[in-house]
């Protein structure tokens, strides 16, 4: 499987954050998070490999990823649902299609 990386410009807080999900033979998602933020990069320091259907599946209230990255203190960033996509399309259970958030 290949790896997918997604790049997230969070917007107001100017931080970017480069996600890239690999899947292994196991079926196990292994992130690499390089993030400009540090809450970021606290909160997903020492990450673990964490099974794909676990990654993929459920509510954000019971995710895996959201569980694992419940100290980012802000309910909006969206850094946490780049993780899942990106897990989503290493995966190849997803297309790899931009996901947009834009005001008007």
């Amino acid at each position: 499987m290949a790896d997918a990386t997604i790049t997230v410009e969070a917007g107001a807080c100017l931080f970017k954050t480069v996600v890239i999900a690999s899947v292994d033979d196991e079926m196990n998602v292994v992130y690499k998070i390089k993030s400009e933020c540090p809450e970021i990069r606290a909160a997903t320091k020492g990450l673990e490999a964490m099974s794909l259907i676990d990654v993929v599946t459920g509510p954000p209230c019971d995710n895996v990823v959201y569980k694992a990255c419940s100290g980012i203190p802000h309910a909006a960033c969206p850094v946490v649902c780049a993780m899942v996509k990106a897990a989503e399309a290493a995966g190849e259970l997803a297309l790899k299609k931009d996901v947009t958030l834009k005001f008007e």
